[in-house]
């Protein structure tokens, strides 16, 4: 689950995405201040558009908004309020985690492409790479599937040129971190970083 808000730009909404969907099979259903968004063949939710969001709760935000325990609840009262009897769950694991390059091996249909196993703690990640830079032995900054980059991309599970790809090796510059350098590649970081720890942008 990803939350966005943006007064400024889009109004007084919070946007709440659950998962992809075909726009010719999208449609919604709105009850008080909600609308759901959902699979007209399969009934699955694809998200929420919760109008007068802060009658409702207060967000500070301008993009993404930070998820939390006390959050989910907030938005999930939201939702029964306005007649839905679907409760969201959210996944608080880091996004950002410190992972280990264990394998790195050619694309078979792209110059470019690295495909890499990629040890995040709690699973090895396969993840298509264009970075020049990457390589086996490295540690590096795994954008998880679900994370949401400081420009607003969404990760999520992709296929690469006919590979499967689970989240994104990270450069300096797609962190946003301060003095990143302007050339193509990926940061790779010290030996002291643990594999699977929270990455915290600075």
């Amino acid at each position: 689950m990803n939350i966005f808000y943006n007064k400024a730009g889009i109004g007084d909404t919070l946007i709440i995405t659950l998962k992809d969907i075909d726009l010719e099979r999208r449609t919604f259903e709105k009850k008080g201040d909600v609308a759901r968004i959902f699979n007209s063949e399969t009934n699955e939710t694809a998200g929420y558009n919760v109008f007068d969001a802060s009658k409702y709760v207060q967000v500070t935000s301008n993009g993404p908004v930070d998820l939390t325990e006390e959050l989910t609840a907030k938005v999930n009262e939201i939702l029964s309020k306005n007649g839905f009897e679907e409760k969201i769950e959210v996944d608080l694991s880091p996004k950002f985690v410190v992972g280990y390059v264990k394998e790195k091996e050619k694309h078979p249909n792209a110059d470019k492409l690295s495909i890499c196993k990629v040890d995040v703690g709690s699973e090895v990640l396969q993840i298509v790479c264009g970075a020049p830079n990457v390589d086996a032995g490295q540690k590096v900054v795994v954008a998880k599937v679900g994370a949401v980059m400081p420009g607003g991309l969404v990760i999520k599970d992709a296929e690469l040129r006919g590979v499967a790809s689970s989240g994104m090796i990270c450069s300096a510059r797609e962190l946003d971190l301060p003095n990143a350098p302007q050339e193509k590649g990926i940061l790779v970081l010290s030996e002291e970083h643990e594999i699977g720890q929270p990455f915290f942008r600075q």
